[in-house]
């Protein structure tokens, strides 16, 4: 296909909702070793009441085999709230739409279990209070510097992103929460046409927001261009799980 056909077909397709199984044979990344969705699994078949923040579609609550006999999923973007609605609703697992950010529409303690992939960002004092005494928060988050060789491809070098696991340790730990877990992980990911990648920079739209292929089209042409002339990009991807309860 051409570069024209390319970015065409990947601008048009829809991004909503957590699922990248349109990149299958277009782009390739490394999993995290710890298995994130088994962790969660484990966790969720020993608890009474769990919470999922920041669902996104559901799709990673609803492979859990065994969910919480009450279970609940918050999701603030709106087309992933009725994505989130379908996939989880036949699990018996209420979406509450919210604004994304604290507080939390819960009350002090609710939860036994709290868990989320990728949060744009861990509000740790609202996760220490809905949690009950005892309870566990069970989180894989983006690591510092994710795909900084993608982005900093069309902006040039960035400076520190403030996604640092220790600093997430100190916020955990500020807020009253112990942590028992944190592990990271850099993973290779590979773009093998240019669809990929305007397809990733639509879905993963924190990489870079306001992204559109009227605004970046040269950049894309160019690299559309490396990749035909040396192979797949290139790019790292950065994880960390962290695990803290509540004493």
């Amino acid at each position: 296909m051409s570069f024209d056909e390319l970015v065409a077909e990947a601008d048009a397709v829809s991004v909503d909702g957590w699922d990248f199984s349109w990149l299958e044979g277009r782009a390739t990344e490394e999993r995290p070793p710890w298995g994130y969705q088994r962790l969660m699994g484990e966790r969720m078949a020993r608890a009474s009441v769990a919470l999922d923040l920041q669902t996104g579609g559901g799709e990673v609550l609803a492979g859990v085999p065994r969910l919480a006999p009450l279970t609940v999923a918050t999701e603030s973007w709106p087309p992933n709230i009725a994505r989130a609605r379908r996939n989880l609703g036949p699990h018996g697992v209420t979406v509450v739409a919210d604004r994304g950010e604290p507080p939390f529409p819960f009350q002090d303690n609710a939860f036994d279990l709290v868990v989320s992939r990728h949060p744009v960002r861990a509000p740790w004092p609202e996760i220490a209070r809905v949690l009950a005494s005892g309870g566990t928060y069970l989180s894989q988050e983006i690591g510092p510097a994710s795909v900084f060789e993608l982005v900093e491809f069309f902006r040039g070098p960035l400076g520190r992103d403030g996604r640092d696991p220790e600093q997430a340790r100190a916020m955990a730990e500020a807020a009253g929460l112990e942590v028992v877990d944190l592990r990271t992980a850099r993973l290779r990911i590979e773009f093998f046409d240019i669809g990929a990648v305007v397809y990733f920079l639509r879905k993963v739209i924190w990489m870079m927001p306001g992204f559109t292929v009227a605004q970046h089209r040269p950049k894309l042409h160019e690299l559309h261009e490396k990749i035909t002339r040396e192979g797949p990009f290139v790019a790292h991807s950065s994880r960390f799980l962290i695990e803290a309860r509540k004493p």
